[in-house]
């Protein structure tokens, strides 16, 4: 088995811009319900699924996904589902872990089903979930990637994130 590297990105959530991202009119944030649970679990899944990057570690990132969720959705615990919407459509979800000792308040991180990618969506998400943990009194946020993933190359770097090698092991490929 090969062990997959992470990187551990960190933001100041206190140099964050103060506004909100920018999104076109039909697209919205807006926390989950308990009637949102089977939607979101499908949208973060999906999400998943198409990264060939993860190949025969989808098995494992399944599990991982799904205590996170059921964290997000159990009321006695304080992590929350924040969703980006499409009219009523949830077309993005990530997990929120308001807990400044946590290692990653964002789990997964911004996932964003495949016909709304490359429109900027994971990025406003990414910037809307940075200015909810600010709200919520956290000073820095922590998330893990997979090493050279795209979200590792591309998305977390926004907002000014500040990668370090991470050498915990969360799964293995």
């Amino acid at each position: 088995m090969k062990l997959v590297r992470w990187v551990r990105f960190t933001w100041d959530l206190e140099k964050l811009p103060a506004t909100e991202p920018a999104l076109p009119a039909h697209y919205h944030f807006a926390p989950a319900t308990e009637a949102d649970e089977t939607e979101v679990r499908t949208v973060i899944t999906r999400s998943f699924a198409h990264d060939s990057s993860w190949g025969e570690a989808i098995h494992e990132v399944n599990s991982l996904l799904d205590g996170w969720l059921t964290r997000a959705f159990d009321p006695e615990n304080q992590a929350q589902c924040l969703t980006l919407r499409h009219g009523v459509r949830i077309i993005g979800a990530l997990v929120l872990d308001p807990d400044p000792a946590s290692e990653n308040n964002l789990s997964p991180g911004p996932c964003v089903l495949l016909e709304y990618r490359n429109r900027g969506l994971g990025v406003a998400l990414l910037g809307e979930s940075l200015r909810v943990l600010r709200q919520l009194g956290l000073s820095r946020a922590h998330a893990r990637a997979k090493s050279n993933s795209p979200v590792a190359r591309f998305l977390y770097p926004k907002y000014n994130g500040t990668p370090a090698p991470d050498d915990t092991p969360l799964l293995a490929a």
